[in-house]
């Protein structure tokens, strides 16, 4: 994949799976996870693991997520005010408020048990690489009680 992939986007909490995917093991430092109230807009900058690059290939590439018609954000179990603190992505989850309703809430679900909780009219939301790759120092491990 190259700086110039087409984003990822999402409309649905089915389409949010595969961005999910695609962000699991993901880093960011919490200086680059930006709530822009007068936008209504969620911002975040993450070093992604490729993990479509396959099993021999230790890649991370930077990618840009954002979500719009954000109406409030809250966090639980995160350092909001320490901007160089690392953060490591495990998945990425919607919850409609009702079946009928679009507004919903967006979790962005870390590990530590730290979560960043999106309030939304609805889901819509991007994904794009906006980097080249590098080689990542080791493959990310997974703790199957984290998940």
């Amino acid at each position: 994949m190259s700086a110039r992939e087409p984003v990822l986007a999402a409309v649905d909490a089915e389409d949010l799976e595969v961005i999910s995917a695609r962000l699991q093991d993901a880093v960011a430092r919490m200086g680059d996870l930006v709530y822009l109230p007068k936008q209504r807009r969620f911002a975040a900058l993450f070093n992604r693991f490729k993990w479509e690059s396959g099993k021999h290939e230790n890649l991370r590439v930077r990618s840009g997520l954002h979500f719009d018609g954000v109406l409030s954000v809250k966090s639980r179990n995160l350092k909001r005010g320490a901007p160089d603190a690392v953060v490591s992505l495990l998945a990425v989850r919607f919850t409609p408020k009702t079946a009928d309703d679009p507004l919903g809430t967006v979790e962005l679900v870390f590990a530590g048990g730290g979560a960043m909780m999106l309030e939304v009219e609805c889901l819509d939301a991007g994904l794009a690489d906006v980097s080249g790759d590098w080689a990542a120092r080791r493959r990310p491990e997974h703790d199957s009680e984290e998940h």
